[in-house]
């Protein structure tokens, strides 16, 4: 393994290729696309509130933090007493990703502080960034080491200061905004400033840096699928701009992920959308109770249960009761049980995301 010393950015070398520019312009094209349609949802927190579940649940997969669908949802309705480790370090991501989105919007900056914060919820412990070397990446199926971040915690906080500057100071280089993500991203895994955690920290900073720049207005464009379906490409074309500064393989790969996970998104939304609007149709044609609030409710989780409607919609435990199985007669939920309690699901919504 050759010597590697992690620089500070901005990197000196021209980045901006052709191949680099045109794939960024599509990337651009259709992430444009996903920031309109978002819009077209009635209520945008449906969008802020299941999608992030989506993501939580694919980047803790990258970690071999495994978990179903179904069990992260009823973590997320039952978590006071269903005990399930990994669909609750997957929520854990989730909460930590709303308040950096929230952050972020409230003050335009993406900082350690935040970063911190939000390793804090994930990891479920205060370690911060590393003080203690040892630290080594290896080869999960040979146990051969292929990188050594800094080990120095000095160079580790000179690190993380200069990406931090990097992030919010754009006069400090005239990249475009999604090349200069894919760098922050690489940069970030290879200080690799945590004990652990730092591959889910490093994808919550992708999400937040697109809000931040006003590329997307909520965070809806999770790489995480796409980082799993080329998991070994990802970590391949990491350690190659490591060994061999091939900056443009790993910009283009990134960019397309980009575009690629724009595309599928788009189409998620879309279908939501024509979802909700059959929702709402059938709902109004037979039924009395029909309100926007429950809608929203309805979409805003693929579960929901008595007191999620008791809360939204204003009425008593009896009337949502009675709502929510006059919709589970009809066939618009599915009313199942865990222990005493009742919990109800909106299936197509539940196979949509399944399917991603």
């Amino acid at each position: 393994m050759p010597d590697f010393i992690l620089q500070e950015l901005p990197p000196t070398v021209d980045l901006e290729t052709k191949p680099v520019m045109r794939q960024a312009a599509q990337a651009h094209r259709f992430l444009a696309e996903l920031k309109g349609v978002s819009k077209t949802i009635p209520n945008q927190s449906i969008l802020i509130n299941t999608l992030p579940l989506l993501e939580a649940k694919d980047s803790s997969a990258i970690e071999n933090i495994i978990t179903t669908h179904d069990e992260l949802y009823k973590e997320d309705l039952f978590g006071e007493f269903i005990q399930n480790a990994a669909a609750k370090e997957v929520r854990d991501y989730s909460v930590a990703l709303r308040h950096g989105f929230e952050s972020v919007k409230h003050s335009g900056l993406l900082t350690n502080n935040l970063l911190l914060d939000m390793h804090k919820v994930i990891e479920n412990n205060s370690a911060g960034f590393r003080k203690l070397p040892g630290t080594k990446l290896k080869n999960d199926l040979t146990g051969e080491t292929v990188y050594v971040p800094p080990q120095n915690t000095d160079d580790v906080a000179r690190l993380m200061a200069n990406l931090e500057r990097f992030i919010n100071d754009d006069e400090m280089s005239p990249l475009d905004p999604l090349v200069k993500m894919a760098i922050i991203h690489h940069q970030f895994e290879s200080i690799h400033p945590f004990y652990d955690g730092n591959g889910r920290a490093g994808r919550i900073i992708n999400i937040l840096y697109l809000v931040q720049k006003g590329l997307l207005d909520i965070p809806v464009l999770y790489l995480s699928r796409y980082i799993i379906k080329t998991k070994g490409e990802y970590y391949r074309l990491l350690q190659t701009v490591r060994d061999e500064g091939a900056w443009e393989e790993w910009l283009l790969y990134m960019l397309r992920g980009i575009e690629d996970t724009s595309k599928n998104t788009v189409a998620l939304i879309n279908a939501i959308r024509d979802l909700m609007q059959d929702y709402k149709n059938r709902i109004r044609s037979d039924f009395k109770f029909y309100s926007q609030d429950l809608l929203n409710n309805l979409f805003s989780h693929p579960y929901t249960k008595i007191e999620f409607i008791e809360r939204d919609l204003g009425v008593t435990r009896q009337t949502a009761a009675k709502y929510l199985d006059e919709l589970a007669d009809s066939g618009l939920l599915v009313k199942e049980k865990i222990g005493r309690y009742n919990f109800y699901i909106n299936k197509p919504l539940f196979d949509m995301f399944l399917k991603g």
